[in-house]
């Protein structure tokens, strides 16, 4: 617990400065600007969710490899995962700005923007498509850091561009008037501050493993990566597009009901910031414990973080279910959307009970590299259970917020079921491995190992 928490908590406050970072353009405009532009920042902040996904994902590949090598004491494996990971992520950011920054008006029509928020949306979208070189790099970066057992360093690179964001979103929205377009400017500049100062930061302390031209020439790194990543990628990147479907689906029904579900996707990331901050530091803990051949140390990490991380997800579900009114009007100020947000939170807050246990499953599982395991239960949870109640309960008579939130916890439900099965499955098959590892041990002649 001691070595688990001083990983988590750097990440835990990094999370929750990113939460403050993405909820600031959000908080901002709700303050100075109207119903139209809060959700066209609610909206396009979503798809960049979405797309970030694929950078994140990927970048959980790198932080289990090298997180792996560095266990196994193998510094040219590592070395060669961080040359592999500059190719990968350099062409991955290309492709992605190329799609968000000429394909920004289908997009926003894609995702159902209201026709008032419709230009103020496209604009939000072009503008943070243009940064998404500086996301790619800062998400690498700190990928690296976190597979050697490093957090403290990402949440400083977090802090410099969350400081920057907020003070360029007050000049640029409130001073300005620049609306929208005002907080994605902000956005991608503070990531381009805070890559800088990576860069300064790896020049200075040097990374404790060789870096080689040669290693971008060593077959098999990339492909690493992505055996690892890219289910979690495409897992990420889907969930997030499920979720855009559904304010899309929400999206429909009015202005008002576009900004509510903003605000809670808004308040969701900071709420959840415990279990997707152990979701993160399980999957690097577990890979490194792992590398050593310390798989019962690792079992002992994810019980350790479920009972830590459930506490807090009770407190949340309080918070939300009770207080729904007092989290949206940190957002807003407008009393319709703020009494449209707390219905949402009504039945979707229980949703805060279940991830706090199965977010730290999914990270053990990932740091063991079950990652194809990881993608399909988020895929089914996402569109088997989760868009089709949404759109079930959308569609009924008199429907309202609290109906449609409750496709939320019955689709985490459903995850936590299928990660207890999974977990169960996953330890008869170490438990046999090690007993076979034990049986193959030379034996001397007076009986010791």
């Amino acid at each position: 617990m001691p070595s688990l928490i001083r990983f988590a908590l750097p990440l835990m406050l990094s999370l929750l400065l990113q939460s403050f970072y993405g909820a600031a353009d959000l908080i901002v405009v709700g303050q100075f600007c109207g119903a139209a532009s809060v959700s066209a920042v609610a909206t396009g902040s979503q798809l960049m969710v979405a797309v970030t996904a694929i950078v994140t994902g990927l970048t959980m590949g790198v932080t289990v490899l090298i997180g792996q090598a560095t266990g196994a004491n193998e510094g040219e494996r590592a070395g060669n995962t961080v040359c592999g990971m500059i190719k990968l992520f350099a062409a991955v950011a290309l492709v992605l700005t190329a799609i968000l920054t000429a394909l920004a008006y289908p997009l926003a029509l894609l995702v159902q923007a209201p026709d008032e928020a419709l230009t103020q949306t496209e604009s939000y979208i072009r503008i943070c498509g243009a940064g998404m070189v500086f996301i790619t790099a800062y998400n690498a970066i700190s990928g690296i850091f976190r597979g050697l057992g490093n957090s403290r360093t990402p949440f400083l690179f977090v802090a410099v561009a969350c400081v920057i964001n907020i003070a360029l979103d007050l000049l640029f929205v409130a001073g300005f008037g620049m609306d929208a377009s005002g907080a994605a400017l902000a956005t991608i500049i503070a990531q381009a501050s805070s890559v800088v100062f990576s860069l300064i930061y790896l020049k200075k302390k040097k990374l404790p493993f060789p870096v080689r031209k040669s290693g971008f020439s060593a077959k098999g790194s990339v492909r690493g990566i992505l055996a690892v990543g890219a289910p979690i990628a495409l897992q990420d990147f889907l969930v997030s597009v499920s979720f855009l479907i559904i304010t899309a689906i929400v999206n429909t029904l009015g202005l008002n009901q576009s900004a509510s579900i903003g605000i809670a996707e808004k308040l969701f990331v900071f709420l959840s910031i415990v279990p997707m901050s152990f979701l993160s530091s399980i999957s690097a803990f577990v890979a490194q414990n792992v590398g050593g051949g310390r798989y019962d140390r690792a079992k002992t990490a994810l019980i350790s973080a479920a009972c830590v991380s459930f506490c807090f997800g009770a407190a949340m579900f309080l918070f939300t279910f009770f207080g729904g009114r007092i989290a949206a009007r940190i957002f807003t100020a407008d009393e319709a959307v703020i009494a449209l947000t707390a219905q949402y939170f009504k039945s979707c807050s229980f949703e805060y009970l279940i991830i706090a246990i199965s977010f730290c499953m999914l990270g053990y599982f990932n740091g063991l590299k079950k990652t194809v395991f990881v993608m399909i239960q988020g895929l089914f949870t996402a569109f088997a259970v989760r868009i089709p109640l949404s759109y079930l309960f959308s569609s009924l008579p008199d429907t309202n917020m609290t109906l449609i939130g409750i496709a939320v916890p019955v689709s985490a439900t459903v995850s936590l079921l299928m990660c207890i099965v999974y977990f169960i499955v996953t330890q008869k098959k170490i438990k046999t491995k090690l007993q076979s590892e034990h049986s193959e041990k030379p034996v001397s002649t007076d009986g010791r190992e």
